[in-house]
């Protein structure tokens, strides 16, 4: 018996993070990771949400958008890290992290899926996205001679404060085994320090160590938060890019617009099909 090839709709497994927020310049708060979401039966979203209900496809055409990591502070006491760029898979919508605070002025962190880190003294973190992520951590209470920022929140747990001896570290991700293997993602970036910045996970990056060193940048297609600069010269690392991670039956027949950068594989009677890059025009199609 053939084949019904014009069957819809298809049950999708999908994973979506947005881009990661960058870390502030200085003595700056971490960036906040980028909002996840899954409907992956067994696993959890971001924020402490529950795996999302089933989602069913039909033939036509969707947008797919792979959210950029948002630039670190540039070398100047004024400016926070910046937003990481929105994901987008089909009605699924994830928000970019929010930038790292720095000291001076532009303390507190911003709102993002993940909320960034705040400077010194008690800049609050950045809020976060409902079911994507967490809050960002807050900068200690004092200046001198602590200078400690908050970690940026993450899509598993809310971003440090910074301490009496270092800077808070990034809120952890979520792990997915939607490829077989686990993989965490959308870790918080960790914040700026004096002497010593705040560690991150799940490809968030860390934040400086001291005079002279710049914040990490977040790891790509992890969604994953930069780490708080330093000082005025050595700025906030980078956010790392989001990643969308879909699978349908293997009898579905998806097709992808130009601008798309994509792999798939066979996992037993699915199709996974992950997506490194695509732009807010780009598009996938079931035929």
């Amino acid at each position: 018996m053939a084949l019904n090839y014009t069957r819809a709709p298809w049950a999708t497994s999908y994973l979506v993070v947005a881009g990661g927020g960058g870390g502030g310049t200085n003595v700056a708060g971490g960036g906040g990771a980028g909002g996840y979401r899954s409907n992956v039966v067994g696993e959890n979203s971001g924020g402490g949400a529950s795996a999302e209900s089933g989602l069913f496809l039909g033939r036509g055409t969707y947008t797919v958008t792979v959210g950029a990591g948002g630039a670190g502070g540039a070398p100047t006491n004024t400016v926070r890290g910046f937003n990481g760029s929105n994901s987008v898979f089909g009605s699924k919508f994830c928000v970019g992290g929010g930038g790292g605070g720095t000291y001076v002025t532009n303390k507190t962190g911003l709102a993002g899926g993940s909320g960034g880190g705040g400077a010194t003294p008690s800049a609050v973190g950045g809020s976060p996205t409902s079911g994507e992520g967490f809050a960002g951590g807050a900068g200690h209470s004092t200046e001198s001679p602590t200078y400690y920022a908050g970690g940026g929140g993450g899509a598993g747990s809310v971003g440090v404060n910074g301490g009496v001896s270092g800077g808070g570290n990034g809120g952890s991700g979520v792990s997915s085994s939607i490829t077989g293997s686990a993989v965490g993602r959308a870790g918080g970036g960790g914040g700026g320090g004096l002497s010593a910045g705040g560690t991150a996970s799940d490809g968030g990056g860390s934040g400086s160590t001291g005079s002279g060193v710049s914040g990490t940048a977040g790891t790509v297609n992890t969604g994953g938060g930069g780490g708080g600069g330093n000082a005025t010269t050595f700025g906030g690392g980078a956010g790392g890019s989001g990643v969308v991670i879909f699978s349908l039956p293997t009898q579905a027949i998806v097709t992808f617009s130009g601008g798309v950068t994509q792999t798939s594989a066979t996992v037993g009677a699915n199709t996974l099909y992950t997506v490194t890059a695509a732009g807010p025009t780009d598009t996938l199609t079931i035929g």
